[in-house]
């Protein structure tokens, strides 16, 4: 049983990794630049940071996959409580980084199979 769960952690992970590495490419072609990938403190963790230089804004995002849209959308998984929780992450890395002057925001990336959808600033 331990090593089914294991797998299917591994096969997530996984799936995790290809659509954030989509969600990359995806931001790079709109003129962004990645900043970090996986930020991590003690107060959790971001999926990707990135710099609009268009807008000159930190873009804190996060990138929720669905194989269908069968049981939702991937934005509806991002609560008043996850946005709370990225938005202390969000603080804390400005703080860390010397850019508390730096405009910021938080964005969601949605991919349901190979469609890619960026909700600006939720």
């Amino acid at each position: 049983m331990e090593f089914l769960e294991k797998e299917r952690r591994t096969r997530n992970d996984l799936y995790g990794k290809e659509n954030e590495d989509k969600a990359c490419n995806f931001l790079k072609k709109k003129g962004y630049k990645i900043l970090e990938r996986n930020y991590k403190n003690v107060l959790g963790e971001i999926d990707i940071i990135a710099y609009d230089k268009v807008r000159d804004y930190i873009v804190f995002v996060e990138v929720k996959a669905r194989k269908t849209n069968a049981y939702g959308y991937g934005r509806e998984a991002v609560t008043p409580y996850k946005l709370h929780k990225v938005n202390l992450v969000a603080q804390s890395y400005l703080k860390y980084k010397n850019k508390l002057n730096k405009q910021s925001r938080i964005d969601v990336i949605e991919i349901v199979g190979d469609e890619i959808e960026h909700i600006i600033s939720v």
